[in-house]
């Protein structure tokens, strides 16, 4: 949930995300009651890959083993706050907008984004 609320923030609000697709393993975090209520308020859908399928969450996997590979193993935090701010930083300032991403066609997330609009 307090991702959802980071990325409605930096997008400029709920009306800036509405009809995105929210895609999760079927963990009881995603699954409560609060987070689904929290995504149906904010007009998000959510995709929840089929039980037993480690392949609905290809993406999610490839991108958690990014961040633990170039950001997690590689830093020493010296609080929570800093690793919030670290962890922040790379997902939006290089992930989003420099990373180029072979299934983008080796462009960023941000710039294909920008192309499909």
């Amino acid at each position: 949930m307090s991702a959802i609320r980071t990325a409605v923030a930096a997008r400029g609000g709920s009306d800036q995300i509405k009809g995105v697709i929210f895609h999760t393993d079927r963990g009881a975090t995603c699954t409560a009651q609060r987070a689904t209520s929290m995504c149906r308020a904010l007009h998000i859908t959510q995709s929840m890959g089929r039980v037993g399928s480690c392949f609905d969450d290809a993406a999610a996997e490839a991108f958690v083993s990014s961040l633990e590979w170039e950001v997690l193993s590689r830093t020493e935090f010296r609080s929570a706050e800093h690793a919030h701010a670290v962890v922040l930083d790379w997902c939006y300032g290089f992930y989003n907008h420099k990373r180029r991403h072979t299934h983008n066609g080796k462009i960023s997330p941000v710039n294909c984004e920008a192309q499909a609009a």
